[in-house]
């Protein structure tokens, strides 16, 4: 769902400049392989695909302080409402970027993330727009590109078309996939941290559905 322009939202944002990149100032090939001189810190580098209005991101970033995160949005407005998240929990471990995902090779050395993070993702439900998905093959492909061997991708969705489709292509790319659930609020997983839209669909009785894929 694309929300309405804010204009004011162009100006507001640069109260975050010191850990959100926005529009007029995007990341850039000169922040592929400095991203850990970028946070001050050697660290783990997780990255989430499509961040929402933040919850995720703020309270995981919460849990794992030894961890640095990157949260991706295609939309400024969006970036804003997690912009506040971020700074309201003093996370020092998160920076925001407004940025196209299809681009991500451009902004990440080879073998510089260890995560990827997607969320309940627009699913594409139409046939012909099947190579929008995040989970299509041409987007794992760039995935390969930017993690460490044996890194990790963590989907979910309530989408089951969507999930059936996203296990085929992780199947065709050669994938490796675990801790796949078609119910995960059943299993009462006490690790799993719900976003907005989980508790949207949930609240309405929409099965959760979630796995892990590696890569090699």
């Amino acid at each position: 769902m694309r929300l309405r322009r804010k204009p004011w939202i162009d100006e507001a944002i640069h109260d975050f400049d010191d850990f959100v990149f926005p529009l007029d100032a995007p990341a850039t090939e000169e922040e592929k392989g400095h991203w850990r001189e970028i946070f001050g810190r050697d660290a783990p580098l997780a990255v989430e695909l499509g961040t929402g209005k933040g919850d995720f991101i703020s309270q995981l970033a919460e849990r794992e302080p030894e961890t640095n995160f990157i949260g991706i949005e295609a939309q400024q407005g969006v970036i804003y409402c997690a912009a506040k998240k971020v700074r309201e929990r003093e996370l020092p471990n998160v920076k925001l970027l407004v940025f196209d995902i299809r681009n991500i090779a451009d902004i990440f050395a080879p073998g510089e993330v260890s995560r990827l993070y997607i969320n309940f993702c627009d699913p594409w439900p139409k046939k012909r727009h099947y190579k929008r998905r995040l989970t299509y093959r041409d987007f794992l492909a760039l995935y390969a590109r930017i993690l460490v061997p044996g890194g990790r991708l963590y989907f979910k969705t309530d989408n089951r078309g969507l999930f059936d489709f996203s296990l085929e292509e992780f199947a065709a790319a050669g994938l490796g996939v675990e801790n796949v659930s078609y119910d995960l609020h059943a299993e009462g997983d006490p690790e799993n941290i719900e976003t907005e839209y989980e508790r949207k669909f949930s609240a309405k009785g929409e099965k959760i559905n979630r796995c892990t894929v590696i890569f090699p």
